[in-house]
């Protein structure tokens, strides 16, 4: 039994190197079309995402000063104790208190007024519903005198703390913002259109027996793809950004994030993640055309794993949260690579065919 002859094997994927330059070209313009139609689209949404994208960042901020009010509310109990207010020593009490606040997301300020100027403005704001209240008799020289002046704790809600709003810096970076937003819609609208045609580009260059595979990966790539972004937006943001927020605490760094820098993160982090999970895939893809085999994936892990762990490490942060978050699930998605090898073993190899 004899090889066919090279000729007969290659000639249906048999391309130059200006026609490999060709489709890529047309693969690239493809997927340009697609993207600026998602980006029109895109813009009618851009508003919504914007304010959608910030919700991880703002439970971060919410839990970060919730968590502030106990040493917040002690400290200052002390300042006051130290300048001599009466304040009472019951602590139990002051902790459930505390617990109760915490619960609403509450938080406070701390400001001094005047008791006798209070009584005034109540009585001149409404004087009915006030008019039980003793007559206050106040000089000009005492309106200034500290003696006078009383300490009072106001809260409100989380929700309207401007703390936890993001910060823009500049006039233009609004619209920026907004058209990243827009783009960043587009990329995942055109996900799909721009993921068939980079699988078409690759199939371009195979041979024709192989071709088959990329229609049966391409919509699992797409798939692996939107849950390796969702895994970060839903379950990574808000753990990595607790970790960080743990220095501003150590430090009494108040964190103000702006806007622009958010979206970059953003950005970066899902897309890693989506990128990233295309491993299985392209692990099966390679063994199918001849390039790997079960037995190399198995006797290399932890030449795999050593891989894993230093991309895991460029495509996220610098910070050990996120990198352990990408690169864990990544070495099970590398066992679920091999396993899929097993279950469904490459029958033959084109180079491999005889008659």
């Amino acid at each position: 039994m004899r090889r066919k002859d090279d000729k007969d094997l290659f000639r249906e994927s048999t391309m130059t190197f200006g026609e490999h330059l060709e489709e890529l070209r047309s693969c690239l313009f493809k997927s340009l079309v697609g993207l600026m139609i998602g980006f029109v689209v895109g813009l009618y949404f851009g508003g919504d995402v914007v304010a959608f994208i910030q919700t991880p960042l703002n439970k971060a901020l919410t839990a970060y000063y919730r968590d502030q009010v106990p040493k917040d509310v002690e400290n200052r109990l002390d300042e006051l104790r130290r300048a001599g207010y009466p304040f009472p020593d019951d602590a139990d009490e002051l902790q459930l208190f505390i617990e109760e606040i915490q619960k609403k997301n509450m938080t406070f300020e701390m400001v001094y007024i005047n008791p006798n100027e209070l009584l005034i403005r109540l009585k001149e704001a409404d004087p009915k519903r006030f008019a039980d209240l003793p007559e206050a008799e106040m000089t000009v020289g005492q309106q200034s005198d500290s003696s006078f002046l009383a300490p009072i704790f106001l809260w409100r809600t989380l929700d309207n703390d401007p703390r936890i709003k993001t910060k823009s810096l500049h006039a233009p970076e609004a619209f920026v913002i907004y058209i990243k937003a827009s783009l960043l819609v587009g990329v995942l609208l055109a996900s799909p259109w721009i993921f068939y045609q980079i699988w078409m580009f690759v199939a371009a260059g195979l041979y024709g027996q192989e071709r088959r595979f990329v229609y049966t990966f391409l919509p699992f790539s797409l798939l692996l793809f939107l849950a390796g972004a969702a895994l970060a937006f839903r379950y990574v943001f808000e753990p990595v950004l607790k970790f960080l927020f743990i220095f501003n605490r150590e430090l009494g760094i108040d964190p103000e994030p702006r806007i622009s820098e958010w979206l970059g993160f953003v950005l970066m982090l899902p897309l890693g993640f989506g990128i990233s999970f295309q491993l299985p895939l392209v692990m099966l893809f390679l063994e199918r055309i001849g390039v790997f085999d079960v037995e190399a994936y198995v006797s290399k892990w932890r030449i795999a794993i050593l891989v894993i762990f230093t991309l895991a490490m460029l495509l996220t942060p610098a910070d050990p949260t996120s990198m352990l978050l990408m690169a864990v699930p990544l070495t099970f998605l590398y066992a679920g690579g091999i396993l899929l090898c097993k279950w469904f073993p490459r029958k033959s190899s084109p180079v491999d065919a005889i008659d």
